[in-house]
């Protein structure tokens, strides 16, 4: 057996019902919707985010995406002020992972979007977000629970991309940026997935 197969083959982590996956902690989040009809979901997208920007293991971020975020709290929330986004999980710095929005449907993390010729990344991808700021470096406890959520998806949807938020919106988007290891997050996952370049 290659080291490949090794590391996909199916585990007791793969268990899923209607999109969410057992092995995270699952918070409901109001800001998703029904992908289109016929949508092929085949692409996963990684971003960074903290708030405020830099701290780290507050509340702020689930309460972003749940929609209850006090932008009043703090100068650098302000600006997010009715602003209506989640993603499917967040992966905190101690590799604790929530799932804010079922795979088999829409979380709106990417906006503005295009990969291969194919606009609205929304539409066909799954958003991971790894707290940190884009930049910096990421947690080997991030990496070993990217590494668990990229299995268990590979044994759910016909993945066939891993991209940043920065290569699906360049220019408007920089996560997660240059501290990100894409070689080590890319070890183990099948040899056909298409990572950035």
């Amino acid at each position: 057996m290659t080291t490949e197969a090794a590391l996909f083959e199916p585990c007791s982590g793969s268990h899923w019902s209607e999109g969410w996956w057992h092995a995270a902690r699952r918070l409901e989040s109001p800001h998703m919707d029904a992908r289109p009809d016929g949508v092929s979901v085949d692409l996963v997208v990684l971003h960074a985010i903290s708030l405020p920007p830099g701290q780290y293991g507050g509340p702020q971020i689930e309460q972003l995406f749940m929609g209850v975020l006090d932008t009043q709290a703090h100068p650098a929330t302000a600006g997010l002020q009715g602003v209506r986004v989640s993603a499917h999980f967040l992966i905190q710095r101690c590799g604790a992972l929530t799932q804010f929005v079922s795979c088999d449907a829409r979380a709106w993390h990417a906006g503005a979007s295009s990969f291969q010729g194919r606009e609205r990344c929304n539409d066909y991808s799954i958003g991971i977000e790894l707290e940190g700021l884009d930049g910096a470096l990421f947690t080997p406890a991030q990496y070993a629970s990217l590494a668990r959520l990229l299995k268990a998806l590979a044994q759910r949807y016909p993945i066939a991309a891993v991209q940043g938020h920065e290569h699906i919106a360049p220019g408007r988007k920089r996560d997660p940026g240059p501290g990100f290891d894409w070689a080590r997050a890319a070890q183990g996952c099948p040899l056909d997935w298409q990572w950035p370049v």
